[in-house]
């Protein structure tokens, strides 16, 4: 018996190193499948790829979509950028005063606006191009022409229709649009007489483009103020006098002025100005 056990245990060490070389040779193995025990993630779990798609975007698409809505000036009332009127012209002997309530100024070219596009003082400051006769000029509003102006009249400076045609025709056909300007000029505010922290009026002055509304700060919020007849913004129970004030063109564009005093009459520059519409 002692001799056999030594023999037996070599068939069995044979029998194990047999049944391990089946394992290792198993094909499911050879194939890439992962067995039991396996380190290795299954090829079914294992997730694709993130895939990211990404949009080029001209260099320009911000000013594009700037001027976009620039031009399609959101808050414009009658007088709307880049639509030519048709109408008539005649003249006055203007100073540069008048119902928009400006001081009479050096500037010979300007013009009343008929009721209808006058639109409660809307117009007042705006820049307008004038052509008649293959001429053209331009000109600011700065009066309103009552009855019997017609809708899409222009009652100009003699000055200023007297560069578009003789005098002795007294009206003349013209197409006007409203522009945006070239100006060295900056924003100013001018609080009306009688202003005070109880009631103000606020005045805007030398805008580039048409002022759409305005704004003062008052309690740590904005309040819109209404327009008058004669282009002042009245803050009839004294919110916001003296305050920060933000103004408004018809294009969208809002610039904010820090907070002046109320000084009665004084015209008080700041350091903003509308962009030129389609810039």
């Amino acid at each position: 018996m002692r001799r056999t056990r030594p023999l037996l245990f070599v068939l069995l060490a044979l029998l194990v190193a047999a049944v391990g070389v089946v394992v290792l040779r198993d094909p499911q193995s050879v194939a890439g499948t992962p067995v039991a025990g396996s380190s290795a993630a299954p090829a079914t779990t294992t997730p694709p790829p993130a895939t990211t798609t990404t949009t080029s975007v001209p260099s320009s698409t911000t000013t594009t979509t700037t001027t976009t809505t620039r031009a399609a000036a959101p808050l414009a009332g009658k007088i709307k950028p880049g639509e030519p009127r048709q109408g008539v012209a005649t003249f006055y002997d203007s100073d540069g005063g008048g119902a928009c309530s400006y001081d009479p100024g050096p500037d010979p070219l300007t013009a009343a606006m008929n009721e209808a596009d006058y639109e409660g003082s809307a117009a007042c400051g705006a820049h307008v191009l004038v052509q008649a006769g293959g001429k053209s000029i331009t000109v600011r509003i700065t009066n309103l022409c009552p009855a019997p102006c017609r809708p899409g009249q222009l009652d100009l400076s003699a000055e200023a229709f007297a560069l578009l045609a003789p005098p002795v025709k007294g009206e003349i056909p013209v197409t006007w649009t409203l522009v945006s300007p070239e100006t060295a000029k900056t924003i100013a505010i001018r609080y009306k007489t009688g202003s005070s922290q109880y009631w103000c009026g606020i005045q805007v002055l030398d805008h580039r483009n048409p002022v759409a509304r305005l704004e003062v700060q008052a309690g740590g919020q904005w309040r819109q103020l209404k327009r008058a007849e004669y282009n002042y913004f009245l803050s009839e129970n004294g919110a916001g006098c003296g305050g920060a004030i933000a103004v408004t063109d018809v294009h969208g564009e809002r610039l904010v002025v820090d907070a002046l005093p109320v000084r009665p009459d004084a015209v008080q520059a700041t350091n903003v100005q509308f962009a030129r519409a389609g810039e």
